[in-house]
């Protein structure tokens, strides 16, 4: 385990350590291990997290070294120097030690995982949005120094901030009462924000119609940044907006909202989600950049929000969904799959793929970022547990 982090670069080596330590709780044991030391001086970069994995086999179990010291006001807050008693099998204690730094140790800092984080947000709807309608000597596009003309804000003045947002896909569940599991999709959206065709996922809807269909809502990748310049003055009918940044292009059609000072949080606390969902409700939506897949420090969407109980800094594990194969042995080498009914068909089992943890929360739907894994993580995979063994 330590040479695996030795290979990571210093930054984000607080981060990776909360999802690789969680590979080896696998084991069913409950108890401290035999091999531990008397006492555990706290060093810079320990949490309670890590010290539950290291000596009680299972990080989940940070909440019994906690509360077993209420002398702790904050398990967040511990400092190099503390020193933790490992003396007792059942009995652990911490004792403030002549401390080395000033500085508390603290959770995993934006600054280590910022430089993987995708600027998304998920809304329920974008139409009442003011967009681009035109761009600067009718270009296709533009970017930082040009200007971008926007309808929809009557009212602006010089000197306000805008993001530009461009919606990039809708976010829909449809119930499969009978089956193991919802089928969850994502749709891609036009320039104006509208569905595009897509015969296969319209087949999808006849199948499951209308009855157990449930929008999640529309993501809103941003694209830049830009500054009012002049509103909608002498008969102009559209404000003057000017890009700062040289990040994505701006196109006829992308929306404005305010600019967010702070869209993350500034640090966060890995933990285990809060409630357990039902099998096939917590999935990856999808990853970004369209890809069909990703690895570690890439961004995925998942299927779970604030009204499933999820936070940020929740970690789940992910899980390839076990497929149901046909038993030749049994039926026959020749047997086609389309022959055997579903019930017939034997179950294998989900297969590990890798952990996530979710840096930003809506109210259907979060996003987290691709911790570590051992294979690609893949649009529909599910979300589970992090200590999971199946």
């Amino acid at each position: 385990m330590a040479r695996m982090l030795q290979r990571l670069s210093q930054g984000l080596r607080t981060t990776c350590a909360v999802a690789l330590l969680t590979v080896a709780t696998f084991a069913t044991a409950q108890t401290m291990r035999g091999d531990h030391p008397d006492t555990y001086v706290v060093k810079r970069g320990d949490t309670l997290w890590d010290i539950a994995g290291r000596f009680l086999q299972k990080p989940w179990l940070w909440p019994e070294i906690w509360q077993a010291n209420p002398q702790i006001a904050n398990p967040h807050l511990i400092y190099p120097g503390d020193v933790i008693s490992l003396a007792y099998l059942n009995r652990v204690a911490l004792q403030p030690g002549p401390r080395e730094d000033a500085q508390p140790i603290n959770a995993i800092p934006l600054s280590d995982v910022e430089a993987f984080l995708k600027d998304l947000r998920v809304v329920d709807d974008f139409d009442d949005l003011p967009y681009v309608v035109g761009l600067e000597e009718d270009r296709l596009r533009v970017t930082q120094g040009q200007v971008a003309y926007i309808r929809g804000l009557p009212g602006a003045t010089a000197g306000q901030r805008y993001a530009v947002v461009r919606p990039t896909v809708s976010f829909t569940r449809i119930a499969r009462s009978g089956l193991c599991c919802d089928l969850l999709y994502k749709q891609d959206l036009d320039f104006r924000g509208h569905r595009t065709a897509d015969f296969q996922q319209y087949w999808t809807n006849v199948v499951f119609p209308d009855k157990g269909h449930e929008h999640l809502g529309y993501e809103l990748q941003r694209v830049n940044v830009g500054t009012i310049t002049r509103g909608e003055v002498d008969g102009i009918q559209a404000s003057t907006l000017l890009l700062d940044e040289t990040g994505r292009e701006v196109r006829i059609g992308d929306r404005l909202i305010p600019v967010d000072a702070q869209p993350y949080d500034l640090q966060f606390f890995p933990h285990p989600p809060s409630q357990q969902h039902e099998y096939g409700r917590a999935r990856v939506l999808a990853v970004s950049d369209m890809l069909s897949h990703g690895g570690p420090r890439d961004v995925v969407a998942l299927s779970v929000g604030r009204r499933d109980g999820v936070d940020n800094g929740t970690v789940y594990s992910i899980w390839r969904e076990g497929t149901n194969t046909v038993d030749r042995v049994e039926k026959g080498g020749y047997r086609d799959e389309d022959t055997v009914f579903f019930e017939n068909k034997v179950r294998l089992p989900d297969e590990f793929a890798g952990h996530v943890m979710v840096f930003r929360t809506f109210e259907n739907v979060s996003y987290g970022l691709v911790m570590d894994s051992i294979k690609p993580t893949r649009i529909g995979y599910h979300l589970k547990h992090p200590d999971a063994t199946h």
